[in-house]
């Protein structure tokens, strides 16, 4: 064999690991001879795993991985494009007296028909405009109406943790109370499920742990279906809506300076606050408290949303907020280690950014889990720095007289509670799909403009979805296993292995010794069992290839073929083992196996591309189960990369799927357009789809507005190069 034909595909073959079989041993020997180490082989992370954060070198490199990582967070919440903000028809009512504040009544629709309700704290005495707070409030029992009860109270102030016996048992209304009387205007809103919020009960919004056949109908569905998390529809994405809303609500106030906007929470309400934090630009200070940590990422359903913290984690998701100021307060609990693990990490970045003074951590583990008169000074003195308040230091929290839950409730005679249940709940996952719908086709391209919106919207959130782009492959190392001259062609199995991720794909390289400088990458739902016969014979499709000179490339993606291991399976997505069968806790922290192939399938484009007797032209060719890979990967490649796309979709779409282990699930895809949009993003000069009826009208309208070639149905799989 020449050396030139070795050059094309076999880099730094090593006599180590390189030796040549009979292709009739082919099959039997490459899965002995392949020790493929893939990190995606391990057990799945889940919520309790360990999430690092590693500072950024330069601004630029923070502000680019910033920005994918914010995208992200909108995507997994539902509010990527924001939704269109319908009337909120707030409703403030019956305003209780207190000395040095009032407390109003307040509930508004975050979703026609569906309310968030409030206390609001208004400040007496102050003149002017003033800074508000919004206090998301965590699992405490019964939220707004929370009574810690006497005697844990009284506990606590033993040990220091509450100084007044009002104030600890409703610490939640004694922490709104105090900035009140500081020249706050603040609301506390209900979590769903808490005090006034019960349309969507507390155990569906806090406790789900086991499916409604009932609420996962193709056209009746209700939160936790697959039908919803193909939507990216959440318990926690609500909650971030409504966060959002409530935010609209109190800078809408006439007399609010809406440019000093601080959020704290606690718990869950700190979970809340950094989420809102990246979403949002209005908060200008933020106090997450318990929450910010390496540790448990969050054990409720309400915290946990597909798509959110694959790659990432709670102090990273805290560090979108930089430079702004931020204080994150520890207990003795998961956050115990936030001053070795985390803060200082938050410290570098705030460093980086040139506000190294702007982030703050105190770490109260004396106390377990809580926010208490402790923490809540530390809140109030970060507060008074950076809202401005003018406060004389220190600031010390006195009791209150609290209010009553007739006093606090929203609903009475004049305003009845609002119906909710199993009906409540699928009108208002169709009212959120309608209105969803309605934004994503109006993006349909027609112009050069309006498709470079698509490509940021829709594109952007196939970027989360699939978790990476061509262009993100980094350097890859190549494995030889077999090399077999078959007289026109040469055949190379070898394993490629992305070292910085630990991934690793297995590919079956077949080079014409007439070659013409075309290469395809053959995808099939078999893997590359799926090229040849069980003798080792190409098809007749791919040996049509060959005889016309083109090099084929094909690949066992991971859970196929060789590209497995023990107790990995192929046919459906494994699953932390988390008893509640809620598909958040999985895909909230890790890829989908299908994003998983497609990263495969990148992996070998790059390869192929980067390598020094490059290609002049590619075509990608997914069949027989192969075409949905090749879809997600050809909308993954910037334009130039792939000549030509033959795809055979078999009239498959995602909504089809009513299962979240189904293993072509892919969480929000739905939301976004579903396998059109893949095709539609796809920049190939030409694209030929089998069976599929007609062209999908998003995928031509994309294509004529790029000035590609329209895109073809076909019955044949056959590309071949001009003669």
């Amino acid at each position: 064999m020449s050396l030139l034909l070795r050059r094309f595909f076999v880099a730094a073959l090593l006599a180590s690991s390189a030796f040549v079989l009979p292709v009739e041993q082919a099959r039997a020997e490459d899965k002995k001879a392949t020790p493929i180490q893939d990190v995606r082989f391990q057990p799945l992370k889940d919520l309790n795993g360990y999430f690092p954060f590693t500072v950024p070198t330069d601004v630029a490199q923070w502000k680019k991985r910033a920005e994918f990582v914010k995208m992200q967070v909108a995507v997994s919440q539902g509010v990527w494009p924001m939704p269109e903000k319908t009337p909120l028809n707030a409703v403030v009512h019956s305003p209780v007296e207190r000395d040095g504040y009032t407390v109003w009544r307040v509930f508004f629709e975050s979703v026609p028909g569906h309310y968030v309700c409030g206390s609001l704290f208004k400040p007496k005495g102050f003149t002017g405009k003033r800074p508000v707070v919004l206090c998301p409030h965590g699992h405490w029992k019964d939220a707004r109406f929370h009574d810690a009860g006497e005697a844990a109270v009284a506990a606590q102030i033993k040990t220091g943790a509450e100084k007044y016996m009002n104030a600890g048992r409703f610490f939640l209304q004694a922490k709104c109370a105090q900035l009140a009387k500081l020249g706050c205007i603040v609301l506390i809103y209900d979590m769903e499920g808490y005090s006034d919020a019960t349309q969507l009960s507390f155990d569906l919004a806090h406790r789900y742990g086991e499916k409604r056949p009932a609420m996962e109908t193709a056209e009746n569905w209700g939160l936790y279906s697959p039908q919803a998390e193909a939507r990216a529809q959440s318990l926690m994405g609500l909650q971030t809506w409504n966060s959002i809303r409530a935010l609209d609500f109190i800078c809408g106030l006439d007399d609010v300076d809406s440019s000093r906007i601080g959020v704290t929470g606690a718990s869950g309400g700190g979970t809340q606050t950094f989420l809102l934090a990246a979403v949002d630009d209005r908060p200008t200070v933020i106090v997450p408290a318990v929450m910010v940590s390496t540790a448990m990422q969050g054990g409720c359903t309400c915290e946990n949303a597909s798509l959110l913290r694959v790659g990432t984690g709670n102090i990273e998701l805290a560090g979108l907020f930089a430079p702004r100021p931020m204080a994150c307060i520890a207990a003795n609990d998961w956050t115990k280690e936030i001053m070795t693990k985390g803060y200082p990490e938050l410290k570098g970045l705030y460093k980086l950014m040139g506000n190294e003074a702007n982030v703050e951590a105190y770490p109260f583990i004396q106390f377990p889990h809580n926010y208490n008169y402790v923490s809540r000074a530390a809140m109030y003195e970060f507060f008074n720095k950076h809202l401005k308040l003018e406060a004389k230091l220190p600031i010390v929290e006195g009791d209150i007289v609290p209010l009553t839950i007739p006093e606090l409730t929203v609903w009475n005679e004049k305003h009845p509670k609002p119906a909710g249940g199993d009906a409540h709940e699928r009108d208002l996952l169709k009212k959120i799909t309608a209105a969803s719908d309605k934004q994503i086709a109006a993006l349909t391209p027609t112009d050069a403009a309006s498709l470079k919106k698509y490509r940021e919207v829709v594109g952007g959130a196939v970027d989360v979805i699939i978790g990476r782009r061509l262009s993100d492959i980094g350097k890859i190392e190549q494995e030889n296993l077999l090399e077999k001259d078959h007289g026109k062609y040469i055949e190379y199995h070898c394993v490629l292995t992305d070292k910085a991720r630990g991934e690793a794909v297995v590919v079956r390289y077949y080079y014409p010794k007439k070659w013409n400088k075309w290469l395809g990458i053959h995808i099939y739902g078999r893997g590359a069992a799926g090229l040849t016969d069980e003798n080792g014979k190409l098809f007749a499709s791919s040996a049509i290839d060959i005889e016309h000179g083109t090099a084929i490339a094909t690949l066992d993606p991971i859970g196929i073929g060789t590209h497995t291991t023990e107790g990995f399976p192929a046919n459906a997505n494994r699953r932390v083992p988390n008893p509640r069968l809620f598909a958040g806790f999985t895909y909230g922290y890790n890829s989908p196996l299908f994003a998983q192939r497609v990263h495969d399938i990148l992996m070998v484009i790059a390869h192929a591309r980067a390598h020094h007797e490059k290609p002049e032209r590619i075509y990608l060719r997914g069949t027989y189960g192969g075409g949905l890979w090749a879809a997600a990967a050809l909308a993954q490649c910037d334009e130039g990369v792939i000549q030509h796309a033959v795809i055979d979709t078999d009239g498959f779409r995602f909504a089809k799927l009513t299962d979240y282990l189904h293993a072509d699930f892919l969480p929000g895809i739905v939301k976004y357009g579903d396998l059109p949009a893949l095709l539609a993003l796809g920049k190939s000069a030409g694209l030929s789809l089998f069976n599929e009826a007609e062209v999908p009208a998003v995928v031509s309208a994309a294509r004529k507005a790029a000035g590609l070639e329209a895109a073809q149905t076909s019955a044949s799989f056959y590309i071949h190069p001009p003669k």
